[in-house]
């Protein structure tokens, strides 16, 4: 994967068998942590899909899956692992 603007290589990224999954920093991916661990996920109540789309709302439909959750907290830990080796 490759950032969209700079077209430089993501280092935060790891493969699995739904795709790829990548952040851009470690702020990025604690914040996907949260939410695919989160066991309710509730909208603001101004929200409204015709209008405002947020970036977790954006995230692939196989991330956001319950049944994902445990293979997504994996790949997260797998990601966090990369980030303390040397």
């Amino acid at each position: 994967m490759t950032d969209p603007y700079f077209g430089l290589p993501l280092l935060l990224q790891t493969e699995t068998r739904h795709g790829w999954l990548w952040a851009y920093n470690p702020a990025h991916l604690t914040l996907i942590h949260d939410y695919v661990a989160a066991s309710l996920r509730e909208r603001a109540p101004w929200y409204d899909t015709r209008k405002k789309m947020t970036l977790l709302a954006r995230l692939p439909t196989w991330i956001k899956h319950a049944k994902n959750r445990t293979e997504i907290l994996h790949a997260i830990d797998r990601i966090r692992g990369q980030l303390v080796a040397p």
